[in-house]
């Protein structure tokens, strides 16, 4: 009986390696008949890649080095309020936020510009300007994109579309999760579910500052918009 067991074993093994031997045989056989086409194919997976390569070192790389010089006086200017001089330039070597985004949009430095522009455009009072820049930045810094968002929210409150800057403002106030910035954020939000008459959202909004940032400047008023949505929602 064992006897048969180990020959039935020994006849599946054979006809597994025989099996491997086919597979084989084909792939062999697959190849000649296309090697050709199969080398083709590879020459224009390397040549693809090699022209991938040459982009991002002679074209790519020294634009972004330009690009970097040129946003260094921008990013002074920015940090010193004068938004004008870094949207539009100073007349005097340096080209301005606008011109960086033309030259070296896909560039890190021109994305940058991106922001910065959008922003300037925000404290000019500028917002369909800001909105344009501030939605198409892609950076992958989270800082920088809860700034953005948040810098969206101001730009959507100022031109009458107050409801759609809600969720800005809460997804800026969750992502840098801090006593200073969160509480402003969503008190920001909570001010538009009041004006919207939404006091459900209002007791929401002031409570997380209440509990979540007790330590803030806001948290001492947040019980006063609670009370006082409690007090309208009783009186709907």
């Amino acid at each position: 009986m064992s006897l048969s067991k180990k020959k039935q074993a020994e006849l599946r093994e054979e006809k597994d390696w025989q099996r491997i031997d086919n597979a084989v045989f084909e792939s062999e056989h697959f190849i000649e008949k296309y090697q050709k086409q199969l080398l083709i194919a590879i020459g224009i997976v390397v040549l693809v890649v090699c022209a991938y390569l040459a982009y991002n070192h002679f074209y790519i790389a020294p634009k972004a080095k330009d690009a970097q010089v040129a946003l260094f006086k921008g990013e002074q200017y920015y940090r010193t309020g004068q938004d004008s001089l870094a949207i539009y330039g100073d007349g005097n070597g340096y080209i301005g936020f606008e011109s960086i985004i033309n030259e070296y949009g896909s560039t890190k430095p021109g994305k940058l510009a991106k922001l910065y522009a959008g922003i300037s455009y925000a404290n000019l009072g500028k917002y369909d300007q800001a909105l344009a820049y501030l939605k198409d930045y892609d950076g992958s810094d989270k800082i920088l994109s809860h700034l953005v968002n948040g810098t969206i929210g101001d730009c959507l409150a100022s031109t009458g579309s107050a409801e759609e800057a809600i969720p800005y403002f809460v997804k800026a106030a969750k992502g840098v999760d801090n006593e200073v910035q969160s509480p402003v954020l969503y008190k920001k939000a909570g001010i538009i579910y009041r004006e919207l008459g939404q006091y459900d959202k209002v007791i929401e909004m002031f409570s997380i500052i209440k509990n979540q940032y007790n330590s803030s400047e806001l948290a001492l008023e947040a019980d006063k918009y609670i009370q006082e949505a409690e007090i309208m929602k009783g009186s709907k």
